[in-house]
């Protein structure tokens, strides 16, 4: 009990040591990978796609600015507002010709001098300043910049919901005197966007001065209004509205993940580009192979307590074999025999069988010693174990109780059968042949046989036993005693 006990503490102390150094290897090289990779994404990646995407954006976005911009210096146009709008047909041409050349969705000018909004196919309406549609012209005049990026519908394109670029013109005394430029289609836009996200594998947003969302792609087409109403983005609304075109690096947490952004302040759409990427995109892979390493761990961990489970059952069936046998003969030695008779008590005693024992010993043993040496005499012991186990059932116990002394437990055996028993292995020992060379000496066995009695002591049996033996010895030797609880008698 002691030693399976011994076993199991062994076993649970390898296993917190293996546990605990595969966890501790295991956390560490995830917690520097994590801790490299979002290093990386902060460092290099965010700032690489920010800058790429900004590259896109002067392409695809900023050059209706330019375009505007173009518009608005033209002195065609300036010379044709100045001269009083007379010929329709020279501004319907200027506006056809530069929503072709440029693919644009629209192309406009509206006069200052007479309100009148003009567009590729002639004049659109009057803006007027009541009018809820016509409030970015007033808005325009009163700019204290060139131009400004407003996204609304367009009435000459069956109310697209249209990019426009409001650029003012002036004369040549620097008096406001109209606004003209191009517009883009919002879905050419968000086309644009989506393809960003696509390529970059991040979000993409646009918003304004004030946080407001202006332009998201169709994969975000649900995230709309101010940023400080956007589930952790507005934690750090303040810090992105900062008005540096200088890519600001912030983070924010969202349903328990950490969320990398880039903010970036672009100048000619007075707009914020933001930039954000979910670290956890990034960490999957060296979390798969976490649970790899863990379930590698698991695996090692199992084979290696089997093993040492193996080992120390083997260890410990040796240390028994060594501890209850005899070295020389293989029987049981005395002290593992006591355990085993106990119980062979218990048994007698609950199926109400009997129980008997024979205690021998050979005779003049020592003259072999003496004779032929101690190796002799080993080898004579051995093959008197070998013959008294053939003697017996197989159910039968055989110890060797010490010396050249041998005790045989007979289990559901009553005292006549154990004398029978007993004679048939004297005459086995007395007939062998041991062959000692040129010795006349013929080796025999005196015995004692005695049945257990219920309730009788331990030392009580085998001092019976011992007594009929000694008896045998000194009545001759080579004979069997038989001892009772009222008499013995002598084979």
């Amino acid at each position: 009990m002691r030693l399976a006990s011994e076993k199991y503490r062994l076993l649970s102390w390898i296993s917190i040591l293996l546990v605990t150094g595969f966890l501790t290897t295991i956390g560490a090289s995830y917690i520097v990978s994590r801790d490299a990779i979002r290093q990386n994404v902060v460092e290099q990646e965010l700032p690489l796609t920010s800058d790429n995407i900004y590259s896109e954006i002067q392409k695809d976005i900023l050059r209706p600015i330019f375009i505007s911009s173009l518009m608005a210096s033209d002195t065609f146009l300036r010379d044709w507002i100045i001269a009083g709008e007379t010929d329709m047909e020279q501004i319907k041409r200027y506006l056809k010709e530069v929503k072709e050349k440029y693919n644009t969705i629209t192309s406009f000018m509206v006069s200052e001098r007479t309100h009148h909004y003009y567009y590729a196919d002639g004049l659109l309406k009057t803006v007027k300043e009541n009018e809820p549609r016509d409030i970015w012209f007033y808005r325009v005049r009163a700019l204290k910049t060139d131009y400004e990026t407003n996204v609304d519908i367009d009435m000459g394109n069956r109310d697209t919901m249209t990019i426009f670029i409001n650029h003012r013109v002036l004369d040549y005394d620097g008096n406001f005197i109209g606004a003209t430029g191009v517009g883009l289609a919002l879905d050419t836009m968000t086309d644009i966007l989506d393809s960003y996200q696509t390529r970059f594998h991040r979000n993409i947003y646009f918003i304004d001065k004030d946080g407001i969302i202006k332009m998201t792609g169709k994969s975000m087409k649900d995230v709309h209004g101010s940023i400080t109403a956007l589930p952790g983005v507005s934690t750090i609304a303040k810090d992105i509205l900062n008005r540096s075109s200088t890519p600001t690096q912030l983070e924010y947490q969202h349903n328990g993940v950490t969320v990398l952004m880039s903010s970036r302040f672009i100048p000619e759409l007075d707009w914020y580009l933001l930039v954000e990427q979910s670290i956890s995109d990034n960490v999957k892979p060296i979390q798969r192979v976490f649970i790899v390493n863990i379930i590698i761990s698991a695996i090692v961990t199992l084979l290696i307590l089997a093993l040492t489970l193996f080992a120390v059952n083997r260890y410990q069936r040796r240390l028994l074999a060594i501890a209850g046998t005899d070295s020389l003969t293989g029987l049981l030695n005395r002290q593992a025999f006591e355990i085993v008779f106990q119980q062979a008590i218990l048994d007698s005693e609950r199926r109400g069988s009997p129980l008997s024992t024979i205690l021998f010993d050979i005779d003049f043993f020592k003259l072999v010693n003496d004779n032929h040496g101690h190796l002799a005499g080993d080898r004579i012991l051995q093959k008197i174990a070998a013959l008294t186990k053939e003697a017996v059932r197989e159910s039968d116990i055989v110890t060797r109780w010490g010396g050249e002394e041998f005790l045989i437990l007979l289990q559901d055996c009553p005292l006549a059968q154990a004398t029978t028993i007993a004679e048939k292995l004297r005459h086995i020992i007395a007939s062998h042949d041991f062959e000692l060379p040129g010795s006349a000496l013929s080796l025999t066995a005196s015995m004692g046989v005695a049945e257990y009695e219920n309730r009788e002591t331990l030392n009580s049996f085998f001092a019976r036993a011992d007594t009929a033996l000694y008896q045998a010895k000194a009545e001759g030797r080579n004979r069997i005693v038989v001892s009772a609880s009222t008499a013995t008698a002598v084979i």
